[in-house]
């Protein structure tokens, strides 16, 4: 097996991604590719070698985000502005980082949160309920999560288009280099800005939090408190959109699931973890370094190299899950590593599961007879970290469920 097929770093594949992978993690599961400078890069696949390597400290961060090592060329101040969040950085600073917005995620703060959400969510499924034919990435995926993180961190309504635009570009790399460091500049100073405004009228927000912690003796950095913004900002809402958008569209692709969950509501949660582990939204984890000689799979890989560690593709090995290629939405195990593992395990997750639940149940309750658009072929996006639809079109119909009634379905369990 070689790597021809496999291009993640202008972030197109050649066939479908799982079909790539799977040849991956059946016939080289410790990969060498090239990338973009030429150095070699150590792909890896099954589930084992990848739940080993999240928690592996001899595979370390460099403060880069991209999971290929690509660093665009940018003003000094800019590249030093996003170097210092949890996602980029090693113990003890990231514990540290970690722990300046970890209240934030709380399960309280999410029960606090989730009339927002669903108040949001309301608002657009309205718009969405018009008859006719509808793009769910474009009209709730992306808007609803981005709404959401903007709340979170006070990001007034006006601005979060544009936010938006610089965050799509900034997670699909180098599939987009040519726009980064535009984009870059143009996040980092906005998020100066924002935080400079809270500072002069704080409000109940996470933004205000933070510059709140950063006069604190044993607080962060002003460049902490900026690259952790810019970190939630990208996270926030892209991870949710591709939970959203991919697991509607397995949802849809078999109708036999959509009535399921119609049906049987309580499966929702349940249907939720099948769907990330199925087809997780993150491709590729960030940016790691081995610190020293190490052994994956009986494959010395040496100081220096860089590990590429594939999520999307340790949730589908058949090591690990029974019939991993089958959507099963009451599957018994319901452990995936779609939020990651160890010391980086996803801190949004709780905030992720919760806007995936309640745009589902809102669209299984008011709009039972949604369907995939006639002759839909699925399209994947550019980027090397994340894995998602470009368009997802459905049809939006008066129709009710397989028994001809609606049924309700509760957003928030």
């Amino acid at each position: 097996m070689t790597g021809a097929a496999f291009r993640p770093f202008t972030g197109f594949y050649e066939g479908d991604v799982h079909d790539v992978l799977s040849s991956f993690r059946e016939q080289q599961p410790v990969a060498p590719l090239t990338l973009l400078d030429g150095r070699i890069g150590w792909l890896l696949t099954r589930h084992d070698d990848v739940r080993q390597a999240l928690v592996d400290r001899r595979l370390v961060k460099d403060g880069l985000l991209s999971p290929v090592g690509y660093q665009p060329a940018v003003a000094s101040d800019v590249d030093e502005a996003t170097r210092h969040h949890m996602l980029v950085v090693n113990p003890p600073e990231h514990g540290r980082l970690r722990r300046a917005v970890q209240p934030a995620f709380t399960a309280g703060a999410m029960k606090a949160l989730a009339p927002a959400i669903q108040s949001i969510t309301d608002r657009l499924v309205d718009r969405f309920l018009a008859p006719g034919k509808h793009d769910v990435l474009a009209e709730l995926a992306f808007p609803i999560p981005i709404a959401v993180i903007a709340e979170m961190l006070g990001v007034p309504e006006a601005d979060r288009e544009t936010f938006a635009e610089w965050s799509h570009v900034m997670v699909a790399g180098a599939a987009r280099r040519e726009e980064l460091p535009e984009a870059q500049a143009n996040l980092v100073a906005y998020i100066r800005t924002l935080l400079e405004a809270k500072r002069r009228q704080p409000g109940a927000d996470l933004v205000s939090m933070l510059a709140g912690v950063g006069r604190e003796e044993d607080g962060l950095t002003e460049n902490e408190i900026v690259s952790t913004v810019y970190l939630l900002l990208l996270a926030g809402h892209d991870t949710t959109a591709g939970l959203i958008g991919n697991g509607l569209y397995r949802m849809l692709e078999d109708r036999a699931r959509w009535n399921l969950l119609l049906t049987r509501p309580e499966l929702l949660p349940a249907a939720i973890e099948e769907l990330l582990r199925y087809d997780s939204p993150v491709q590729l984890t960030t940016h790691r370094v081995v610190a020293q000689d190490v052994t994956y799979g009986g494959q010395v890989i040496p100081a220096g190299s860089t590990v590429l560690i594939s999520i999307l593709s340790a949730n589908r090995d058949r090591r690990r899950h029974a019939e991993p290629n089958t959507v099963d939405l009451s599957r018994q195990d319901l452990s995936h590593l779609a939020f990651g593992h160890g010391i980086h395990h996803c801190l949004g997750a709780p905030l992720a599961r919760l806007e995936a639940r309640t745009v589902f149940a809102s669209l299984l309750t008011r709009c039972p007879g949604l369907e995939l658009a006639d002759g839909f072929v699925p399209r994947w996006r550019p980027s090397v970290l994340m894995h998602g639809l470009v368009e997802l079109p459905v049809t939006v119909s008066e129709n009710a469920g397989p028994d001809g009634e609606r049924h309700g379905v509760h957003p928030v369990a």
